[in-house]
């Protein structure tokens, strides 16, 4: 397992995306993660299609676009036309989520199912084994700057054993109050994406963090590597 960060465009500066973007490249980073929001689903209202669009053209970076919108079954197709890599949607807003997901991988996308802090893990049993990710909310989604859920690590743990029981390899990725103190205890948890935007771009230096926030992520992996080769 190689944990990865990825920077939210939330926190970035919408009016200089494209200097936000470079420095991300610059420092490091792989992927870039979107938040997509109607102020429908969520009370904040963000960024859609063209924006998506207009990111694609300015880097070859993954893009992570996380769809909080109340009508996922008609605009997640969408997304993954516009140049996504990867398409997630979110459990409590899907009615025909196969169908969704299927659709996202059709049209050359990956598939993700995100899960709000109080949408417990038994969800996933049935449509787990048709998902390339798993998005893990560890607060509730709508904002930026918001304090981790202590319970999250515990609810990674969780669906670390039901993917382990179902035989599934999914990407396991935590969005919401990942910062310098607690991305190496998200990566033993068993967290891949951890997802990071005010606690980067509200710094001084963000290129400086995240290169500080991957190393600690880095170090995260060995332990948990280890750990794992100590487990009887």
């Amino acid at each position: 397992m190689r944990a990865r960060v990825a920077p939210s465009l939330l926190s970035a500066d919408f009016a200089h995306l494209a200097r936000d973007i470079k420095a991300m490249e610059d420092a490091g980073a792989e992927i870039l993660h979107i938040d997509v929001m109607d102020g429908h689903f969520v009370p904040n209202l963000t960024i859609g299609l063209p924006v998506l669009e207009a990111i694609r053209k300015e880097t070859r970076l993954q893009l992570d676009v996380h769809l909080m919108i109340s009508n996922p079954d008609e605009r997640a197709f969408d997304y993954a036309c516009a140049g996504a890599d990867w398409v997630t949607v979110h459990i409590e807003a899907v009615r025909h989520l196969h169908r969704v997901l299927e659709e996202i991988r059709k049209n050359g996308a990956r598939a993700g199912v995100a899960l709000n802090p109080h949408s417990p893990i038994g969800l996933l049993e049935e449509i787990l084994p048709c998902c390339d990710l798993v998005l893990i909310m560890s607060v509730n989604p709508g904002f930026s700057g918001q304090q981790l859920i202590p319970t999250s690590f515990a609810k990674i743990r969780a669906l670390r054993k039901l993917m382990e029981a179902k035989s599934v390899e999914a990407t396991v990725e935590i969005d919401g109050g990942i910062d310098l103190e607690n991305v190496a205890d998200a990566v033993r948890a068993g967290a891949e994406i951890l997802v990071s935007g005010s606690a980067l771009f509200g710094t001084a230096d963000p290129a400086s963090t995240y290169r500080r926030m991957s190393a600690a992520a880095l170090e995260g992996s060995r332990q948990r590597q280890d750990a794992s080769l100590k487990a009887p």
